[in-house]
């Protein structure tokens, strides 16, 4: 590979793995309320928030950071009274208490409305903004920060040209020059110097997962197997440590912590996948710094090559394909070369690939650690010469097939799947 091509890879990383505050749909959402409030310039006396059934499912029912509460209406208010539409997916990290008050005043007097956009799919977001006879609207789709449009008073002030659709021709793009042979040739050799940014850069997961064991956050699933590691249940090795680090760092993220995070492919949780485990086994297995770093590297590249094929939000937990993505990178920490690194690709799809996405939320912890277990295992297997075959279920005998069997299943099968999750997650009986 010619180093052309590595610096497109090293430019990809940059694009997907950036610092979010708080879980991306509601950020998202709070960013183009933000972006709408500077429009209006005024603070707005109501709002209105359109969105898409996977914005909905994401983003009602975790924590909003600054705020102590949950949901949508907090993210959108205090978006359009506080936000700063410069910091992107850290829109809320200059909120001051008074801001916040304001904003949960608004909520509280229901005027904010929440409505669900139909025949939508994925990603979109739309933010009205009204004081008195002014009016802002803004909408972002496609991409949690692809502003399409931006009106003051019925007038355009921007429009996105549809063949201007950045995130559709990213997805395009990665999809031509990722392979996970081409991955594991940059990984081995790029230079260094040209990657240490990507260990710098996840020193911030590093930070919350420190947060989400020593404070109560969600339901502490970090903090609990911490305990009971103390009560002999648990034996403290380096697979519970992974764990329950890596849970601790959802806690705190998914429970509204003014923590930024790495995230990657638009996803904190994932960004926290892809990186503590590394960093926690590549510790524990006392290698050095720039093993690690290229460790993280190649989780992060696997993981942008199957979104590729996933795309950025379906009713498929992103997580299953963070498993997979870290445990090619564990499988590297443990010495093992291209043919291994694939076989615990096998060995994760083959294993949790049932797993659904029913909204962002505190729980998702959980889920996350069921998925560094089935990183470490496959890496474990893969690392024995032992691999699922293509003679069960999705698994091909290509691991670059297998990933898009996986995600066709996710993106396409699946769509009547997350119309159901939102519809159940709506319709609760009290």
């Amino acid at each position: 590979m010619e180093n052309k091509r590595w610096d497109e890879y090293i430019d990809i990383i940059k694009r997907e793995a950036v610092p979010a505050m708080g879980c991306t749909e509601p950020i998202a959402i709070a960013y183009a309320a933000a972006k709408a409030g500077e429009v209006l310039e005024e603070e707005p006396e109501s709002i209105e928030v359109y969105a898409s059934n996977s914005i909905l499912k994401n983003a009602m029912g975790v924590g909003v950071p600054g705020t102590g509460m949950i949901g949508i209406p907090i993210a959108a208010a205090v978006g359009s009274i506080g936000g700063k539409s410069d910091y992107k997916l850290e829109v809320l990290k200059d909120l001051t208490k008074e801001q916040v008050a304001k904003a949960k005043s608004i909520v509280n007097s229901g005027k904010v409305q929440v409505k669900l956009k139909e025949n939508i799919t994925y990603i979109y977001i739309e933010v009205i903004l009204r004081n008195k006879d002014k009016h802002s609207r803004v909408v972002i789709e496609k991409s949690h920060l692809n502003i399409t449009l931006v009106e003051l008073n019925g007038q355009v002030l921007f429009k996105k040209d549809e063949t201007q659709n950045d995130s559709e021709a990213y997805l395009l793009r990665d999809k031509e020059i990722l392979s996970i042979e081409e991955i594991y040739d940059f990984v081995v050799n790029v230079p260094y110097e040209e990657i240490k940014f990507i260990r710098e850069n996840a020193r911030l997961n590093e930070y919350i997962s420190r947060e989400g064991l020593e404070n109560d956050y969600g339901h502490k699933v970090g903090k609990v197997f911490n305990k009971y590691i103390n009560y002999n249940l648990l034996k403290n090795d380096i697979m519970i440590e992974t764990i329950l680090k890596t849970a601790a760092a959802s806690d705190a993220r998914m429970d509204g912590c003014s923590l930024s995070v790495l995230s990657s492919c638009g996803s904190g949780n994932q960004g926290i996948l892809l990186s503590i485990p590394v960093i926690t086994m590549g510790q524990e297995l006392e290698k050095d710094e720039e093993t690690i770093t290229r460790a993280l590297t190649m989780s992060n590249l696997m993981s942008i090559y199957m979104h590729s094929y996933l795309g950025r939000l379906s009713a498929l937990c992103g997580a299953v394909l963070a498993g997979a993505s870290v445990s090619t990178a564990l499988t590297f920490l443990l010495g093992g070369n291209e043919k291994y690194i694939k076989q615990s690709i096998q060995n994760v799809y083959g294993n949790i690939m049932g797993m659904v996405c029913d909204g962002a939320k505190n729980s998702c912890a959980l889920k996350i650690s069921t998925c560094v277990f089935a990183a470490i295992t496959g890496a474990i297997l893969a690392m024995e010469d032992i691999s699922i075959t293509d003679k069960e279920g999705i698994v091909e005998s290509d691991a670059d097939n297998t990933i898009k069997n996986a995600c066709n299943i996710g993106s396409v099968a699946m769509k009547e799947t997350n119309d159901m999750i939102l519809d159940i997650m709506l319709n609760k009986k009290k």
